[in-house]
């Protein structure tokens, strides 16, 4: 076998930072999807692979040459309790790719088996939770939100036990880092500022090289740490997602989302939207995003103030200047987009002001209504300035649709500020409100073709459609619809 272009750099930290870890092979894998684009873009040598071969290597069954497994050690704040050692449970970080343009990006396996840090648990994973990440994470690129990628899908040949038992899968999973705010905390609740050194120059120089031209790297690091943050949290609520576990061990410092599990796109709009069966309390509901990212940010500067400055009184307020700063970081990056779906651009302060206010009180309206959210901006961007027809695509949404109105009007009058045409604004606004998103009932569609009855097309057809998420493609109406009342889901699982 062609070896593949690993550098490996994580394993030059030393083994406190990980244990060096095989995967345990299955005994019948099969390929579900290969991301070939992804394959070229990382320079793998694919080209004479099959599909057995592929499967062989992304179930662990065959390790490529160059590959030197290890799980990543990590601590973690999980709702809200500090757990000191978890780590990479059922994960195997199969090494580090020079890909494409220098670029270095981490290759995982996930439900590859057991590791050092599996306590109880099996190593594996369901089936259902590999189609979703695959599924929600190769959207979210698709759909220009930074994220980890999926790279390959197989079928195990063997079934683990969850509720019941149910077929096994594994996910080949890629992204710039898997270094984690629960990496910097494993090391700062030992009291390790050598570590956390560390790790924190490896993240510079694979993430932030930039950060190396400034005064002070550590604070710099964690200004773009928050920066990224910010903009990611942002996006997340542009498009009504939902992470649903934003633990600190399932935040990536390279502002990458992370940890597909119970995640979910909202169908009705609502403010403190929840779907993930473990948060009972709604820590992680959609309008709590923002704080918890801060809230993470706190924990990870935490982490760095030992190295911001010898002076610990110092180091905590230049630390507590860069959280300060996220806030307005956030918020500026949330108001912009929001504004952008809605086809305005920002000519004042006091347009500004008035803009959020007009979008506060659209979002109010959806969530007294229980309006679609994708929908909503969908429709919205096919009015044009003057009222027509099509208006009706929108008000047919809204169960007080004479409210509804109301806010249309006061819309177009905020339009006639704008100075592009508007086919212009229509088309800018087309090219940022999707037409497709990964629907929960349709996820759910295409898990249970694939572990009741073994059709994956299902899956395939949904991915293919998810690929283009901006344009209107041809019998595909009924991808862009919300559920009907029996097919709504309520809950998602982790699958751990």
């Amino acid at each position: 076998m062609q070896a593949f272009p690993f550098n490996n750099q994580y394993l030059t930290l030393g083994e406190t930072f990980f244990r060096k870890t095989r995967p345990s092979p299955v005994s019948n894998p099969a390929l579900i999807r290969f991301n070939d684009a992804l394959a070229d873009e990382m320079g793998l040598p694919m080209q004479d692979f099959n599909a057995d071969d592929i499967a062989a290597v992304f179930s662990g069954n065959v390790v490529p040459d160059g590959a030197e497994p290890l799980a990543m050690a990590y601590s973690g704040h999980q709702f809200g309790h500090f757990s000191p050692q978890l780590g990479d449970g059922r994960a195997i970080l199969l090494g580090e790719i020079s890909g494409a343009g220098g670029a270095s990006m981490g290759l995982q396996l996930k439900g590859s088996g057991r590791t050092h840090y599996s306590r109880n648990g099996d190593g594996r994973a369901a089936l259902g939770p590999v189609l979703r990440e695959y599924l929600v994470s190769e959207a979210m690129y698709r759909l220009g939100v930074p994220t980890t990628r999926a790279l390959a899908a197989v079928t195990t040949g063997e079934e683990v036990a969850r509720e019941r038992l149910v077929p096994g899968g594994i996910i080949t999973r890629v992204a710039s880092s898997f270094v984690r705010v629960g990496t910097f905390e494993y090391f700062a609740s030992r009291g390790d500022v050598q570590s956390i050194q560390m790790l924190a120059d490896h993240v510079i120089a694979q993430n932030y090289p930039q950060a190396l031209e400034e005064e002070d790297p550590y604070a710099a690091l964690l200004q773009a740490v928050t920066d990224g943050q910010a903009s990611l949290i942002a996006r997340w609520m542009q498009l009504g997602f939902i992470h649903g576990v934003m633990n600190t061990d399932n935040m990536s410092v390279a502002g990458e989302t992370i940890d597909y599990g119970p995640c979910a796109f909202m169908d009705a709009y609502d403010h403190d939207q929840v779907f993930s069966s473990i948060d009972h309390q709604g820590r992680y509901a959609y309008s709590n995003q923002p704080a918890i990212g801060l809230w993470n940010l706190t924990r990870l500067a935490e982490c760095l103030v030992p190295l911001i400055d010898e002076n610990i009184d110092a180091a905590v307020e230049c630390a507590q200047d860069i959280l300060q700063s996220y806030r307005s970081s956030h918020e500026d990056d949330w108001l912009s987009g929001m504004c952008a779906k809605c086809g305005l651009s920002h000519v004042s302060d006091e347009v500004k002001s008035q803009d959020k206010a007009l979008i506060e009180d659209l979002l109010d309206m959806m969530a007294a209504n229980h309006a679609d959210y994708t929908l909503t901006f969908f429709n919205l961007s096919q009015l044009s300035a003057q009222p027509s027809d099509k208006d009706r695509v929108c008000t047919d949404l809204f169960g007080d649709q004479a409210q509804f109105d109301q806010w249309l009007s006061r819309w177009r009058e905020r339009l006639a500020r704008e100075t592009c045409s508007d086919e212009q604004r229509q088309a800018n606004m087309q090219s940022i409100n999707p037409v497709y998103i990964p629907r929960n009932h349709q996820i759910e569609a295409a898990i249970r073709a694939a572990e009741d009855h073994d059709d994956f097309s299902v899956f395939h057809e949904l991915h293919e459609v998810l690929e283009s998420p901006y344009v209107q493609q041809a019998g595909k109406d009924r991808y862009m619809q919300p559920p009907e009342p029996d097919e709504v889901v309520e809950c998602t699982f982790c699958g751990t």
